[in-house]
C-alpha cells in the first residue's frame, strides 16, 4: 500500500514526523511519503518558500527509511489539490494498488468543500487522525463518510485499492507550525520542537525572521 500524508510543513518539526512514523507502523506499510504542497489553497502565503520548505523537509528525513518525500505538488503551476495528486499517483501506480491519503479532523471537517472531493474516495482510501479539538458535526458529510465507509482496522485497507475511510488515534505532539514561527520571530528558541539540523539550517537562511547570528 501507498501512503501519503501532504501539508505545508512549514516548517517540519517532530509533530510532523512522530506522526508520519506512527502512520507507518500503524498501517504495516514500508514507509510514509510526505508531500509538501506548493501553494496551499486554503491558507495565506507560507512563511517560506517551496524550495526553502523541501529543503528543510530533506534534512529532517534524512536517513530515516520509513520517511520519504514526494515533491511532485512542486512541480505544478498553481494552487496544490488533493484530487490532481491523487490522480496522477492513481496513474503512476495502477487501478489496483492500495493508496491511502493521511488528514487530521481538523482538515476532515471540510472536506466537502475541497475540489472535487467527491472523487478523492474513488482514488484513494483517506486515514483520518484524531486531533484535539471539535467532533465533527454528526450532521454533515464529513461524518456521514466515515458511518457509510469507515472500517474497524488497517488490514481492510490493504485488501482494496480505494474507497475506505479509517480513524485512528495516534499519540500526537502538542507542536505546531504556527507557534514555532512565532517563537522563532520573537527570538525564542524552538530547539527540541524539530530536528537540530532543521533549526541550524533555518537561522543559516534567516528563515521566520531568525537572526543567522543568533546565539540559541
Amino acid at each position: 500500500m501507498h501512503v501519503i500524508y501532504g501539508g505545508t510543513f512549514d516548517p517540519v518539526h517532530h509533530g510532523h514526523l512522530r506522526l508520519a512514523l506512527e502512520i507507518s507502523d500503524r498501517l504495516g506499510v514500508e514507509y510514509v511519503s510526505l508531500v509538501p504542497c506548493h501553494i496551499p489553497p486554503h491558507r495565506g502565503q507560507t512563511g517560506a518558500s517551496s524550495g526553502q520548505r523541501l529543503e528543510l523537509l530533506r534534512l529532517a528525513v534524512a536517513n530515516e527509511p520509513q520517511l520519504r518525500i514526494d515533491d511532485r505538488e512542486l512541480a505544478r503551476e498553481g494552487a496544490s489539490y488533493t484530487a490532481d495528486t491523487l490522480r496522477q499517483l492513481r496513474a503512476e501506480l495502477g487501478l489496483d494498488e492500495p493508496l491511502a491519503m493521511v488528514v487530521g479532523t481538523d482538515a476532515f471537517a471540510g472536506f466537502d468543500r475541497w475540489r472535487e472531493w467527491q472523487q478523492i474516495p474513488e482514488l484513494a482510501h483517506v486515514v483520518v487522525v484524531r486531533r484535539p479539538g471539535p467532533a465533527l458535526d454528526p450532521t454533515g458529510e464529513p461524518a456521514r463518510l466515515l458511518a457509510e465507509r469507515g472500517v474497524g482496522g488497517p488490514e481492510a485497507l490493504h485488501g482494496r485499492s480505494c474507497g475506505y475511510f479509517l480513524e485512528l488515534d495516534p499519540p500526537l505532539l502538542d507542536i505546531s507550525a504556527t507557534g514555532i514561527r512565532e517563537r522563532i520571530g520573537d527570538g525564542r528558541s524552538p530547539r527540541y520542537l524539530m530536528p537540530d539540523q532543521v533549526w541550524a539550517e533555518i537561522r543559516r537562511q534567516g528563515l521566520y525572521g531568525a537572526c543567522p547570528d543568533g546565539n540559541f
